[in-house]
């Protein structure tokens, strides 16, 4: 089953799955963009099934996993790739779309998690995919609550790994740098904002970032980077002392640059 999956990452890693002979359970808001997605996927001699929710809805969250069973399917992999950002500094910041997002990228992964994981472990094997990002290795200011966001979905990984030692099952944090997807649109930037703001060389291919996901995966490897140089940049952020970096992230990020400029004493 894979969330977020009508459109960017989430389509590709469907594809790259029934590329590999996986039938898929593909589920996001957009039915229309999933039936057409299901379409092209069942041309590989695959079982494709659609189940529209919003997983910013606790209800559909809750109902998921029994709207899954109900198809007579077994559940053996769970890709938690929906997400979204918001841009900006929170002082600033719409209440309810801050909600939303933490309601998509950090609670939709810990619901089901703790809803598919016990069939998992009840059969002795299965293997989960958390979308995450190389945001989750620093501080992210213009998108503080995205950055935290991640960092919370890398760290659980990595505790449900611990967690999960012996059991069959894997937990796998997926976490691509600059994606040229819609992702970037949707958050607000614009094209130009996102490529002045990070080098050409990293960015990555969804094609890329998917296959680098898929075989982290099939390895049952902790944490997948794709691409060396965002490999490298992660490890460089992670590292760096917090005080020289984030004032330094601070003055780069497009999502402060109306704010730099509109603030007292700007240009001075």
């Amino acid at each position: 089953m894979i969330t977020g999956a009508s459109s960017g990452i989430g389509a590709q890693l469907a594809r790259e799955l029934a590329g590999r002979g996986h039938g898929l359970v593909l589920v996001a808001r957009r039915g229309d963009l999933l039936m057409s997605l299901a379409e092209d996927l069942r041309g590989s001699g695959v079982r494709v099934e659609v189940v529209t929710a919003d997983l910013a809805d606790p209800e559909d969250r809750a109902g998921l996993l029994d709207r899954v069973l109900e198809l007579g399917l077994t559940p053996s992999i769970l890709i938690n790739n929906a997400g979204l950002s918001t841009l900006g500094p929170v002082h600033s910041a719409d209440v309810d779309r801050e909600l939303n997002m933490i309601a998509v990228d950090v609670v939709a992964v810990a619901e089901l998690c703790t809803r598919f994981l016990p069939g998992m472990v009840e059969r002795g094997q299965g293997a989960i995919l958390n979308v995450a990002s190389t945001a989750a290795f620093q501080p992210l200011p213009g998108q503080a609550g995205y950055g935290a966001c991640k960092a919370f979905v890398l760290s659980y990984s990595r505790s449900l790994v611990g967690e999960l030692a012996g059991t069959g099952v894997s937990v796998t944090a997926l976490c691509p740098g600059p994606v040229q997807t819609g992702f970037i649109d949707a958050a607000g930037f614009s094209r130009e904002q996102a490529e002045s703001a990070l080098p050409s060389f990293m960015w990555e291919s969804v094609e890329n970032v998917a296959r680098c996901g898929i075989d982290a995966l099939a390895k049952g490897h902790p944490v997948a980077i794709p691409g060396t140089a965002n490999l490298v940049a992660a490890m460089a952020a992670h590292l760096t002392p917090k005080r020289i970096l984030v004032p330094l992230m601070a003055r780069q990020h497009p999502g402060l640059k109306d704010v730099r400029r509109s603030s007292p004493g700007a240009g001075k």
